[in-house]
C-alpha cells in the first residue's frame, strides 16, 4: 500500500463513521516553494472553515503494523477536538477596516515562489519576499489564516504599502518575537510539557552566553518573519554586543551566531545547505545561504561565495 492508497482507504472509513452533513475527502495543498502535500479534509455543511489533516506519520505507523481502525479513531478524536462548529462570516472580509488589525506577514524565498508571487502582494528584501495574511485564529492546535491576494487589494482599494504598515504594527502584538539560546531550544523540544519560558528580548539577560541562539515567534510558526520586525535585529545586536550571522534554518525560525563564535562565511552557508538537505522539509526551506547583520549600519546582508551582497 502506498500513501495515496492509504489516504483513499482513510477517506472511505471516515465517511462511514462521520455524522450526516460531514464529509471527508482527499485534499492536496499547494505549499511553500512550489511543493504539494496531500492529506484529508473534513468539512461540515454550512461551515466555511475545515481542518486539513496530514497523515504521513500515521501512514508510517500502519506500515509498521498498527491497525487501520485505531488510526481512524485517532483522526476522529482529533477532529472532535478542533471541530469548526461556528461559521466564519465571510462578509467581514469585504471591508479592509474589518481585518486591518489581523494583517500579519510571513517570509518566503523569492525565486522558489515565482508563480505564487504573480498573484499576491509582496515586498522583496534581499532574496526573500514578505507576503501577507489575515490571521483569523491562533491556539495550541495551530492557526487559521487567509493569504491576501492582489484581488483583495483591488476589492479594498488599498496599496501594498498600507498592508505592510498594518502588518508591521500587528506582528509584535499577535505573533511576538522570541529570542533564546540554542540550549533552551533543545530543552524545549525534549521537555514538551515544561512551562519554563526564556525570551531574552524581554528579560534582557546577557549573562546567558551561548554559541548559537534561536529567533522565532511565540507560535514557532513562520517565525523567520521576525527578521523584519521593527528593531528586533538591533536588539539582538545590542544583547550580543557584536555583529552576527543569521542562518535560515527554516521558514519557522533562524539561528543566530555571534561573529566571534562563527566559522567563515562560506562554511556558515555550507551549514545552511546541510541543514536544508538533512533536517528540513522542502516546503519549509527558506534560503540556501547565510546572512550577516552589521550593527553599525543596521543592515542585514546576504553572504554568498565569500561575498557580501
Amino acid at each position: 500500500m502506498d500513501y495515496q492508497e492509504f489516504l483513499c482507504a482513510i477517506e472511505r472509513e471516515l465517511n462511514k463513521r462521520l455524522k450526516e452533513g460531514v464529509q471527508a475527502s482527499v485534499y492536496t495543498a499547494r505549499k511553500n516553494n512550489g511543493s504539494e502535500k496531500q492529506g484529508i479534509m473534513i468539512k461540515a455543511e454550512g461551515v466555511n472553515a475545515a481542518p486539513a489533516i496530514y497523515l504521513e506519520e500515521l501512514f508510517e505507523r500502519v506500515l509498521k503494523g498498527e491497525r487501520m481502525e485505531l488510526v481512524v479513531e485517532e483522526i476522529l478524536d482529533f477532529y472532535k477536538g478542533v471541530e469548526c462548529c461556528g461559521v466564519w462570516d465571510c462578509s467581514q472580509f469585504q471591508k479592509y477596516e474589518n481585518i486591518r488589525e489581523r494583517v500579519v506577514f510571513r517570509v518566503i524565498h523569492t525565486d522558489k515562489n515565482k508563480k505564487l508571487l504573480e498573484c499576491i502582494p509582496y515586498t522583496e528584501v534581499l532574496d526573500l519576499a514578505i507576503v501577507f495574511y489575515v490571521l483569523l485564529e491562533q491556539d495550541k492546535n495551530g492557526t487559521a489564516s487567509i493569504q491576501i491576494s492582489n484581488e483583495h487589494l483591488k476589492m479594498w482599494g488599498i496599496q501594498k504599502e498600507e498592508l505592510y504598515r498594518a502588518a508591521l504594527r500587528n506582528v509584535a502584538k499577535l505573533l511576538p518575537a522570541e529570542f533564546f539560546t540554542m540550549r533552551h531550544a533543545i530543552e524545549e523540544m525534549l521537555e514538551a510539557d515544561s512551562d519554563e519560558k526564556e525570551n531574552l528580548l524581554e528579560i534582557g539577560e546577557d549573562e546567558k552566553q551561548d554559541v548559537m541562539y534561536v529567533l522565532t515567534n511565540s507560535l514557532r510558526n513562520y517565525g523567520a518573519a521576525c527578521l523584519f520586525y521593527p528593531h528586533v535585529l538591533e536588539m539582538v545586536g545590542e544583547m550580543l554586543k557584536e555583529d552576527y550571522y543569521v542562518l535560515p534554518s527554516s521558514v519557522h525560525e533562524v539561528i543566530i551566531v555571534p561573529e566571534s563564535k562563527a566559522l567563515d562565511a562560506d562554511e556558515m552557508s555550507e551549514m545552511v545547505v546541510e541543514i536544508n538537505e538533512t533536517q528540513v522539509e522542502p516546503e519549509e526551506v527558506l534560503s540556501d545561504h547565510a546572512y550577516f547583520y552589521q550593527r553599525d549600519s543596521k543592515k542585514l546582508m546576504a553572504r554568498r561565495n565569500g561575498m557580501t551582497v
